[in-house]
This record gives C-alpha cells, structure tokens and sequence, in this order.
C-alpha cells in the first residue's frame, strides 16, 4: 500500500472512531433520514481521506467535519434537485394505452392471477410467447414482432388470440373444484403436440 507523506494512517482512524457518530447525528439532523445519514456519512469521511493531508492545519477535526458533512449535504441536495428538474423537463410521454394494461388490471384477485398462470401453458407455443413478451415483458407490437420474427399484423392476431384463449381456459379453471384442479403439463412437454 502506498503511502503519502505526512500523513498517519491511525490518526484518521482514530477522527473517524471519535467523530462518526456525531457526523451521523449531524446529518440526520440536517437531512431527517436515517439511511441518508448513513450515506452523508460515508460521503464525509471519504472526502475528508481525500483531504487528509490539510489535516495539519485543522484545529477542530470535529468542526472540519461537520463543514464536510454539511457540504456533502448541499451537494447531494443540489444534485437532487437537479435530477428533479431534468425528469421535469422530460417530454410528457404520448404512448397509446394498451389494451394488455386493461386486461392485467382486470387479474386482481390471487385466484384469479394463479388460474392465469396454471392455464398459460396451454396456449400454443406461439400465442404464448407473444403474450408473454407484449403482456408481462411489456414490449410494444414492433418490438414484439421484431423479437419473434413475424409481421405485426401476425402479432396482433396472435395476441388476440391469446388472450380470448387465456380468459375462456382461466375461467374454466375457476369453475372446476379446487380439489380436482390439476397442473397443466410444462410446456417443453406438449411442444411436439403444436
């Protein structure tokens, strides 16, 4: 390890086990978030390692941290609001509802959800995986068709499809006794059947 002239490795040891709860307690105050205090911490003495050689000339390591700490502060509040501001200035996004979102929102109760996915598998391969990417991967038409390498046209069909096929079979599912209900085959399974 490499290290710089006059600087004593176990002096800031020891700043850092003399001051660390009171930089914590400072930030805490300053920022009234716990685990941000942690962060404004962790900040602080990282700075402070990188100015440890103008150790010499504090007279307060305490003071000289607490200036650290409510710099760090400033700086992270500063980038936040910057942050802020840029989500801000961001184009209000124009997207199409989707169709898929109305049929997602409809699954709401854990029956129903857990019918969903014990019937999936017996969509064909094809409807399925489309389903699966537009629906719960989120991907749009295109990209859906680019990933599947069919026209969007084929996309839509089969996404139609789907899930006529997978509200009719989940139905079917509900209604039977929960006692008899039984797993669909995996899909690896039933793929020479399609």
């Amino acid at each position: 390890m490499r290290t710089l002239p006059g600087v004593d490795h176990q002096l800031f040891a020891e700043i850092y086990e003399a001051h660390a709860r009171a930089v914590y307690a400072h930030a805490v105050r300053m920022t009234a978030d716990r685990a941000g205090g942690e962060d404004i911490v962790s900040l602080t003495f990282l700075e402070a390692w990188r100015l440890r050689e103008t150790l010499d000339s504090v007279s307060s390591h305490r003071a000289w941290l607490f200036g650290i700490a409510t710099n760090v502060i400033r700086n992270t509040r500063r980038a936040a609001r910057r942050h802020r501001d840029a989500i801000a200035r961001l184009p209000s996004s124009d997207t199409v509802p989707d169709l898929a979102d109305d049929v997602v929102s409809r699954i709401t109760d854990a029956a129903q959800a857990a019918a969903a996915l014990a019937v999936l598998n017996r969509l064909r391969r094809a409807d399925r995986e489309i389903l699966l990417l537009h629906v719960w991967s989120g991907l749009s038409h295109d990209e859906v068709a680019q990933a599947c390498g069919v026209p969007v046209g084929t996309v839509r069909s089969r996404l139609s499809r789907a899930r006529a096929r997978l509200r009719k079979l989940a139905a079917a599912y509900l209604a039977e006794p929960p006692a008899s209900r039984r797993v669909p085959a995996s899909p690896t399974a039933r793929e020479g059947n399609l």
